[in-house]
């Protein structure tokens, strides 16, 4: 790498190439993680599949490690290295909706919200996660779970193909009739085998729902958990809740007598009619103890999706732990009190994703999301503004997985996953499907260019 092959490399790129010496470069840099610092020597800001190409190559040419970003939420932080490339593709947007076949091409630079923006103006929506500012690339890779996933799967489940530039700077499609071993790579094994620079959805109807947050104190959590647990069992497909114990914030719109008070919160979302909607949440307010806020009711699907993007917003310290659940014993709900009772900040919390329903019945053969017998998602996220509290944070959050994760499956959903997890965590997650990930790694990526991520090392 010289001064030579910066300057071709930068003529050759559409969009700008942000070195340390950009008026722009301490900005573009930023991650939405504030508890992480990366210092890249260039970040590429692709506008189109030749930029990317063009990245790829001088990253692989050049010995640099590589990073890619979309959204830039990761929480581990691969969306950006210290000392190499970061190949950006969040100026490549652009959502193209086919209300007659429900499909959806969407831009590796878009996020959830610019997606549920396009697709709402059809009554139609794809299964993401909860906050919209998430970008689309890094959920769907590695799975993508949220408010829809029960009646229509994982956001991975829902990618029909994907144009992808792989290691050597080639260009292909991932689809069920071509490289389909990498479209099934794509469905929830990360970034590990290329670039991604586009992606088709399956979307389904989706427009008003009766949905929104009901809070409990948390003297009342072992009753709303024991009832949940058992709920979850034979809810329907179209009623999705998952349940938080957290702190409810000190601010607009929530009650000023309840502010900073530790609750129990269920997150209700049901697509269904609006009138069979609200008669299945009224028979959970008639099961359970008075709450001291109700806020669900019939909203628009895109306000859910972005109903907590303001209590998130980019540069918090975040520390995650994760954990797929099966089930949850009388002494798992009473170590998750013990825990949440110490709740380091406002914006702490651990939440339980549903993850059965539609996602249980995707064949494993068609996807390398594994744990297809999970009942939920568990997060545990210690979440402050103030950098000197980082250290309060992660103690928190260590503990509290520790304390639970006796009761837990082996693995976790890699959204949820720190860069400090290790192999041994990897495997879990993936169970038999990580064997045949490495070999496909071997097969599109074997000299590991992509390895800033939750890396899967190509086979022997």
């Amino acid at each position: 790498m010289n001064d030579e092959n910066i300057s071709k490399f930068a003529q050759s790129l559409l969009g700008p190439l942000i070195g340390r010496d950009h008026v722009d470069y301490d900005d573009v840099r930023k991650l939405y993680n504030g508890m992480i610092e990366k210092r890249p020597l260039f970040i590429a800001r692709c506008v189109d599949v030749a930029d990317v190409i063009a990245a790829v190559n001088f990253g692989r040419e050049s010995g640099l490690m590589i990073a890619i970003r979309g959204g830039g939420h990761n929480g581990a932080g691969f969306g950006s290295v210290d000392d190499g490339l970061v190949i950006d593709l969040s100026l490549m947007k652009g959502v193209r909706v086919e209300p007659a076949k429900r499909t959806v091409r969407v831009g590796a630079g878009c996020t959830t919200g610019d997606v549920d923006h396009a697709t709402h103006a059809f009554g139609l929506a794809i299964p993401f996660g909860i906050v919209s500012t998430t970008g689309v690339a890094g959920l769907t890779l590695s799975g993508g779970h949220g408010y829809l996933s029960r009646q229509y799967g994982l956001a991975s489940d829902n990618l029909l193909e994907a144009d992808v530039v792989l290691a050597d700077g080639t260009f292909v499609t991932a689809a069920k009739t071509d490289n389909s071993d990498l479209l099934w790579g794509l469905r929830g094994g990360g970034g590990n085998f290329g670039v991604v620079t586009s992606f088709l959805f399956q979307a389904h109807p989706a427009n008003v729902v009766y949905g929104g947050p009901i809070f409990w104190e948390l003297k009342d959590a072992a009753t709303i958990m024991r009832w949940y647990r058992d709920f979850q069992a034979s809810a329907p497909d179209e009623f999705y809740v998952f349940l938080g114990l957290q702190t409810v914030p000190s601010g607009d719109p929530f009650p000023k007598e309840h502010w900073g008070k530790k609750i129990c919160v269920l997150l209700i979302s049901h697509n269904g009619a609006a009138a069979d909607a609200e008669k299945a949440v009224n028979s959970v307010r008639a099961a359970l103890p008075k709450p001291i806020i109700d806020f669900a009711g019939l909203v628009p699907y895109t306000v859910l999706q972005g109903m907590f993007d303001g209590l998130y917003p980019k540069g918090l310290q975040w520390y995650w732990k994760g954990d797929f659940v099966q089930m949850l014993p009388d002494a798992a709900i009473d170590a998750h009190i013990q825990q949440a009772a110490k709740v380091p900040s406002e914006v702490s919390c651990m939440h339980l994703y549903p993850i059965d329903g539609a996602v249980h019945r995707m064949s494993e053969e068609e996807s390398s999301w594994n744990c297809r017998d999970a009942t939920w998602s568990m997060v545990i996220a210690g979440v402050g503004s103030d950098p000197a509290q980082a250290p309060a944070l992660k103690k928190w959050a260590k503990d509290y997985w520790e304390a639970v994760h006796p009761f837990d499956l082996g693995g976790a959903y890699p959204n949820f996953m720190m860069d400090d997890e290790g192999e041994a965590r990897l495997k879990a997650t993936y169970g038999e499907n990580y064997k045949r990930l490495g070999k496909l790694k071997k097969k599109y990526d074997p000299g590991n260019l992509f390895r800033v991520n939750h890396n899967i090392r190509p086979a022997a």
